[in-house]
């Protein structure tokens, strides 16, 4: 009874090595679109009244972990009976974040006026709250694609590993990929709220009042930096997908620097994407003028 007791132990100790093993290794395959994955999310949950700030995050959090929950059982299966239908969700995904990210600097380059006349303009409380939700529920949809993303790599990582290490392995990457994130865009979001605090409790010219200080005006150019950086990982992330999955350009890497490939590839996909949605919805449009 006790050998055996101990042969049980001996298992699940040598389980956890070969998932902290591989685990170590999806992460490091991994590492560059979580930091996509930072940026981009980072710009998608800011710009909300310090009330809501929080809330919200834990809102776009937990549609982050129901996408996870949704996604990993289903790239499981493909992969055992459909792998060429994981090809196709990547390219489509890949489509919908190059989207993004042209719309914005479409927007930035064509639309900068009315966007900050928007802005200006005090919404009121249902209008707020409207805007919210739709900001949601925009976090939320590119965390979807980003998650499959990140959960396909992490699978591929240990593809030749037992199936129980795979499954540990990317649950431990869905888990940092969400848990992980969002607690870092909610410690970046706080930063005025912890500065404000550091100066209501120090000496005018100390070290934590200066601080304080530097908290409160850094946050709004590191959301800055942030929404242009969320941008070029919509790009990136877009055209690497195109990249990795179409043989075609895969070979373009060999001649070329693979970030131009890149960002060509993810910019021209958002401009196609772009036309379609454009003359979708005036097509929509004249179908119901008539």
């Amino acid at each position: 009874m006790a050998s055996g007791f101990f042969a049980i132990l001996d298992d699940i100790a040598s389980l956890m090595d070969d998932v902290a093993s591989a685990s170590k290794i999806a992460t490091q395959k991994t590492a560059g679109i979580l930091g996509d994955d930072l940026a981009v999310n980072a710009e998608k949950a800011t710009g909300f009244v310090s009330s809501r700030e929080l809330p919200v995050l834990w809102s776009i959090t937990k549609g982050a972990l129901l996408n996870k929950i949704i996604i990993i059982p289903i790239v499981f299966l493909l992969q055992v009976y459909l792998p060429i239908a994981i090809t196709i969700v990547l390219l489509l995904g890949g489509f919908y974040l190059a989207f993004e990210g042209v719309e914005k600097i479409i927007e930035f380059l064509f639309h900068k006026t009315h966007k900050e006349h928007t802005v200006a303009s005090a919404p009121d409380k249902e209008s707020a709250l409207e805007a919210e939700k739709s900001k949601i529920k925009a976090a939320v949809s590119t965390d979807f694609i980003l998650s499959i993303e990140i959960v396909i790599i992490a699978l591929s990582s240990v593809i030749a590993e037992p199936l129980g290490v795979q499954i540990v392995t990317v649950l431990i990457v869905a888990l940092l990929a969400t848990v992980g994130i969002y607690g870092i865009v909610a410690l970046i979001v706080r930063m005025d709220d912890a500065g404000f605090k550091l100066m209501k409790k120090s000496n005018d010219g100390s070290f934590t009042d200066k601080l304080g200080h530097l908290l409160v005006k850094a946050l709004p150019v590191v959301i800055r930096i942030l929404s242009i950086v969320g941008t070029i990982a919509l790009i990136l992330v877009s055209g690497g997908i195109f990249v990795h999955e179409i043989e075609y350009f895969h070979h373009w890497t060999e001649m070329y620097p693979s970030i131009l490939i890149e960002v060509g590839l993810g910019l021209t996909a958002g401009l196609i994407a772009l036309a379609v949605v454009t003359g979708g919805k005036k097509v929509v449009g004249a179908f119901k003028k008539d």
